[in-house]
């Protein structure tokens, strides 16, 4: 039996588990993947002290503390259930069972898919895909892509790959129905890339994305947006026009866009072709949480923490015994967050675990959380502060119950 085990190789998994070694507790951590790192591993941007924060060499760091302090890692090694049993935890994988009193799930997110007519041809991936693909195995997707979805992940992606050379055509909306809903909404769109138009290096996108604050600014802003698109980086970002089909015969040959107007509705005639040989479909990141939903946590659908999130406290406790969450699972945010909150874990199990820690530790490391959420270079949901007030109230519900 392990002190601690650690299902998440993340930022928020190697955190929680240096900070639970570094006061004697013997960790497990095990991944799915083949690297340490998570999502860190395709990460790199400017920040705006002019720094690059780049996630391969974060993640390298994470690792080699991991290694320093004897943390055991065991990559390749999915998990198939998770069962509580006389006070602890058992975790079935491929190969064996494992047990613990204290377990961190660290799962972080997977991306939502958009239906687009067209997406089963060879050639169309997630824009995740696209970011790995470049970024840790350093192959290009392609030569020239299309990337449809405008959000703040797609456009720090587009970013990215354009660093590595490959010549993106644009980022447009997908067609609007049932499924796309907002993000086939222009303006709607918009006001979720105002959180990442700081990060464009034209003084006039980021002059411009501070005047549009006000709702009659937004208004006006997509009735007149430049139907050839606005560029940040250079790529243009199309917010009238939608990707309404991908085309190809045996791969991707292409995209028809449409022009769209302010409502998302296409307007008829207005279709042109644009050649590409790879798609990036940017439907967002949800939080990864059914070994959560497996253990019998309650859930709570928060959509300003990007959906279904397990119930926890700011100490990253649930309301199982024993059991942790850190990370994305907890709500879409970026990797310093996760691994603050991987910290602030780390603590609780090692209190659970009958470890020395004083509260104004555990005091520091829950404002840390706060500080570097406040700090953040990007923000993926707008109303985040939102969402986790709302979890804290229903976790001061369910101790009121309880």
């Amino acid at each position: 039996m392990h002190d601690v085990l650690i299902i998440g190789a993340g930022p928020a998994g190697l955190s929680a588990a240096i900070t639970c070694a570094k006061k004697g507790l013997e960790v497990l951590v095990i991944d799915e993947y083949m690297i340490p790192g998570g999502r860190l591993l395709g990460q790199l941007y400017e920040e705006p002290d002019g720094n690059w924060w780049n996630g391969w060499e974060e993640s390298k760091r994470l690792h080699q503390q991991a290694l320093d302090l004897n943390i055991e890692l065991r990559l390749h090694t999915s998990v198939n259930n998770i069962e509580n049993l006389a006070s602890s935890w058992l975790v079935y994988t491929e190969k064996e069972t494992l047990q613990t009193t204290n377990l961190l799930l660290a799962t972080g997110a997977a991306e939502s898919p958009v239906p687009i007519s067209g997406w089963t041809l060879p050639g169309v991936m997630s824009v995740g895909a696209a970011q790995v693909m470049t970024n840790v195995h350093r192959v290009k997707p392609g030569k020239r892509g299309v990337i449809i979805g405008v959000n703040v992940l797609s456009a720090a992606i587009a970013m990215e790959l354009q660093l590595a050379g490959i010549d993106v055509a644009c980022l447009a909306l997908p067609s609007m129905n049932r499924i796309t809903n907002d993000a086939g909404q222009p303006r709607e769109v918009l006001d979720s890339l105002l959180h990442v138009l700081h990060m464009a290096p034209s003084p006039l996108v980021r002059f411009g994305s501070k005047l549009m604050k006000a709702d009659f600014m937004k208004k006006l802003g997509i009735t007149f947006y430049p139907k050839k698109g606005m560029k940040m980086w250079d790529i243009p970002i199309q917010l009238r026009k939608a990707v309404i089909e991908i085309h190809g015969d045996k791969q991707v040959e292409g995209v028809t866009l449409a022009t769209v107007n302010t409502n998302g509705g296409v307007v008829a005639g207005s279709e042109e072709q644009v050649e590409a040989d790879f798609v990036c479909i940017a439907g967002g990141l949800y939080p990864l949480a059914e070994l959560a939903a497996v253990a019998g946590c309650p859930f709570y659908l928060v959509d300003e923490l990007g959906g279904y999130v397990p119930l926890h406290n700011e100490r990253m406790e649930t309301t199982l015994d024993g059991l942790y969450v850190a990370g994305n699972i907890t709500g879409i945010e970026g990797a310093k967050v996760a691994a603050a909150q991987g910290v602030t874990a780390g603590l609780s199990m090692a209190k659970h675990a009958g470890v020395t820690v004083i509260d104004q530790e555990m005091e520091d490391a829950v404002k840390a959380i706060e500080q570097t959420r406040d700090q953040a270079h990007i923000q993926f949901h707008p109303e985040v502060k939102k969402g986790r007030r709302i979890m804290e109230e229903e976790w001061a519900k369910q101790v009121i119950y309880v």
